[in-house]
């Protein structure tokens, strides 16, 4: 899109040149910030006046009431403007239009933004740009960004006319619905490829590669037919030794020349170590839970049970963390085949059988090792690995590729709401000249 014809210096680093006839004001000279009630958890009921808090900025359902009497500066109407300013950046923290017919009351950390000198569409982009300023000077800070009442209301912003107000905010609301439809099919294909991943994999460790093989039933509900040469055992029957428990360490050592501590948080949804959380335990510490090629950690307590780690002698020297468990295999089941198991299905129905989920607070090891499992031949183990270790790949591939090209997208989302926002781009022909001439 063209520029403006003619543009002036706006006297604010972030926001460089502005066009020749808008000027810079303060947030606070276009609104007015109130913020939330602080309602103490005493005060929650199950039924009344549904109490906005950060989860529920991001269409979050999980209410708390409040039965008592509200002021009314507190209450929040659909259409109105919030402004959440403390939370995590990029999803809680920032301007959003609130949607809900069902009048509500807010709660505090978020602001309820009323415009006295501006549109209310083009302030909530205006907002949008501000928020992007308020992250980049935030940018060392990792998750939570906060700003105060002051601090917000002290930011410049670029402000055109009432009729290029209307402009901006219509073309941003347009074209970032677009974006975001176009986000939207990346994340969907993102599940098709992630269930038709799982599905191959959980295929061709249950059935096998080949389909015309007879089939025999495997005794158990969640595991179903197996491959009749296949033998089906425990998980404690293919092992080298007793399944074991990690170090009740704590992890404030972080010496590079020491072994890595993994813990569960350490391992991100691709089955990789996150370098950013790195920890260590000194050696004499660590020794008697030093990892070995080919070893498999299950964790065993809270929201992460079933989540698995295969160690490679390739990551450097390792010891585990006390709630995770240690499995080392036998030359009866190779460790690659045994990790593709435990990205099944069948697996998967295994940690939410019942006999998992009423101790999900602690699954232990004699648990994890009465887990029944399908064993093929180890030629066959192998051939299923490769298989898998190459189709997987391909998936992998096209997840990389759509996620990339999300973060493009937001990319280029971002960037076009600062470049409308800040006048780089001329949006006056984006509605009809009528229009603008009833708004002047």
């Amino acid at each position: 899109m063209k520029p403006y014809p003619k543009y002036k210096d706006s006297g604010v680093e972030w926001i460089g040149e502005v066009p020749a006839g808008w000027n810079v004001v303060p947030l606070k000279h276009l609104a007015e910030f109130i913020n939330g009630d602080a309602f103490k958890p005493t005060e929650w009921a199950v039924s009344g006046t549904p109490i906005i808090r950060i989860q529920n900025l991001n269409g979050g359902e999980d209410f708390n009431y409040y039965a008592g009497e509200v002021e009314q500066r507190y209450l929040v109407y659909d259409g109105d403007l919030l402004f959440g300013w403390s939370g995590n950046r990029g999803t809680s923290f920032g301007p959003f239009l609130w949607t809900r017919k069902e009048v509500c009351v807010l709660n505090q950390h978020i602001f309820r933004v009323i415009p006295n000198s501006a549109d209310k569409r083009s302030l909530f982009w205006m907002l949008k740009a501000a928020t992007a300023h308020v992250e980049d000077q935030a940018h060392g800070i990792i998750g939570m960004v906060h700003v105060t009442k002051g601090a917000l209301g002290a930011i410049s912003v670029p402000l055109p006319r009432l009729p290029e107000q209307i402009a901006i905010a219509a073309f941003l609301d347009r074209e970032t619905a677009r974006l975001d439809a176009l986000i939207a099919k990346y994340c969907s294909m993102i599940d098709l490829l992630r269930e038709k991943r799982q599905a191959m994999i959980s295929r061709a460790v249950t059935k096998g590669l080949d389909p015309t093989v007879a089939m025999k039933d495997s005794g158990v509900e969640w595991l179903g037919e197996v491959p009749a040469g296949w033998r089906v055992g425990a998980l404690k029957l293919f092992l080298d030794e007793n399944l074991t428990y990690g170090a009740n360490e704590s992890a404030d050592h972080a010496n590079p020349e020491d072994p890595r501590y993994i813990r569960i948080t350490d391992v991100d949804s691709n089955g990789k170590l996150r370098p950013d959380t790195f920890r260590s335990l000194p050696p004499e510490i660590a020794m008697p839970y030093m990892l070995k090629d080919g070893d498999i950690l299950l964790a065993r307590s809270g929201a992460t049970v079933g989540k698995t780690f295969l160690y490679r002698d390739t990551m450097g020297p390792c010891c585990f963390a006390g709630y995770l468990i240690r499995a080392r295999f036998s030359i009866s089941m190779t460790p690659n085949y045994a990790n593709f198991f435990f990205s099944s299905l069948s697996y998967r129905a295994y940690i939410d059988s019942d006999q998992i989920q009423s101790t999900i607070q602690n699954v232990s090891a004699e648990r994890y090792g009465s887990m029944v499992l399908p064993c093929p031949s180890i030629a066959e183990q192998q051939s299923i690995a490769t298989f898998l270790d190459r189709e997987t790949a391909k998936i992998d591939t096209l997840i990389q590729s759509a996620e990339k090209a999300i973060t493009l997208t937001q990319e280029r989302r971002s960037a076009l709401i600062s470049a409308a926002v800040t006048g780089r781009i001329d949006c006056r022909s984006e509605i009809n000249e009528a229009v603008l001439e009833d708004a002047a």
